[in-house]
């Protein structure tokens, strides 16, 4: 075991005490012990140490999430932050916007959310009519997103708006950092079916942007980019997704979609008597064992220096089929127990996969369509004519 493993693992025996393990999310405690992983640099850990990170290379990156892990000791998640707009202010933003921005991120003082799909605009996002108009030292917005995830939580929104509307309509775009504690911004929750309100609208009436990233009117760049960031999170490309297969030493039981057949269907000696399934058990395996075996060999890539590219369409496209492949195939396993949301009749992994399994029906559109990725994969992986 390497040095810097040992090392990871004797802070957490030493400082990840009982009552830490022992409490639920969003606990005094569980946010008091992001605190603490925020002074050790360990909630953006690749992160330059000037910007609030701990410089960490990128195996050094994946050993540190495997032992958070099995300790169940990582930070409480902020994707849209830590993943997402946080290192596209590192790669095009400016010094001030850096060093503003990026340590509140790395101490989980904020949260953003994203700013991009309208009503009229959603997998044709650069149709957008979000206006931004420069007045002065600062850009006046009006107009309206859609699909908001998180935005009654969030205390940043990054957003694309049409700062050209004569120009053609990749050109005219660009981003901008809004604060969302002003009278302009209005924040509306969108009720789902579930009764949870996960997604929200959000207007903009003549409200103030101070932070453009990168150059007027290049935004659309810097909006692809940031989308690639998001697709290769879901599609497991960074380090927490190298780590993902780590077991946890803590929470709740998980089963994979073999142990649930044996679970659920299996005989004494543990086979299952039906061929048919047998084999949807069998490929389900081999596609997700060919799906992580690419995915290592893209990550070895990327730590080589290599960027990832349009790979992630590749992957978010497969890593979206698979996901709503396995957690179908769970709840059939698991037959009438598959059908509860809550109760005492059903314990709580299977009331978890259920979850899942509703959820997972958005993973082929959240993050950019698949039939979004196939184009992209067309065009700029195959090279085929539009």
């Amino acid at each position: 075991m390497g040095d810097f493993r040992e090392d990871v693992r004797a802070w957490l025996d030493e400082n990840f005490t009982d009552d830490i393990k022992n409490s639920p999310a969003g606990s005094e405690q569980r946010e008091a012990w992001t605190k603490v992983l925020a002074d050790k640099g360990w909630i953006c850990p690749d992160w330059p140490k000037e910007y609030g990170g701990a410089g960490l290379k990128f195996q050094d990156h994946i050993t540190l999430v495997q032992e958070l892990t099995r300790a169940g000791a990582s930070a409480s998640p902020d994707v849209q932050s830590r993943n997402m707009i946080g290192p596209t202010i590192l790669e095009f933003g400016d010094e001030d916007q850096k060093k503003r921005h990026l340590p509140k991120i790395a101490r989980a003082e904020v949260r953003w959310c994203q700013g991009y799909s309208e009503p009229g605009s959603g997998s044709d996002l650069a149709s957008l009519s979000t206006r931004a108009v420069l007045d002065g030292d600062h850009y006046v917005l009006n107009g309206q997103k859609i699909w908001t995830s998180g935005a009654t939580e969030s205390d940043w929104i990054y957003v694309l708006v049409r700062t050209d509307p004569n120009a053609p309509k990749h050109e005219g775009i660009s981003m901008v950092l809004v604060d969302m504690d002003q009278p302009g911004v209005t924040v509306k929750p969108i009720k789902l079916i579930s009764g949870t309100s996960p997604f929200c609208e959000t207007f903009f009436d003549d409200a103030i942007a101070t932070d453009l990233i990168g150059t007027p009117n290049r935004g659309w760049t810097i909006g692809k980019r940031l989308l690639q960031y998001e697709r290769a999170g879901i599609a497991g490309m960074g380090a927490e997704g190298a780590a993902a297969a780590a077991p946890k030493r803590t929470g709740p039981k998980r089963f994979h979609v073999a142990e649930l057949a044996k679970r659920y269907l299996g005989e004494e000696n543990g086979r299952i008597s039906d061929a048919a399934l047998r084999d949807e058990v069998i490929r389900h395996h081999h596609d997700s064992q060919l799906l992580q075996l690419t995915l290592r060999r893209v990550r070895e890539e990327n730590e080589s220096g290599e960027t990832a590219g349009y790979t992630t369409s590749i992957f978010k496209a497969l890593g979206a089929d698979l996901g709503k492949t396995s957690s179908e195939l769970q709840v059939r396993l698991m037959g009438s127990q598959g059908t509860g949301w809550e109760g005492d009749s059903f314990e709580n992994h299977e009331t978890e996969i259920t979850r899942m399994w509703l959820g997972s029906r958005a993973s082929s559109i959240a993050g950019g369509s698949n039939e979004v990725q196939l184009n992209i994969i067309a065009k700029r992986v195959l090279g085929l004519p539009d």
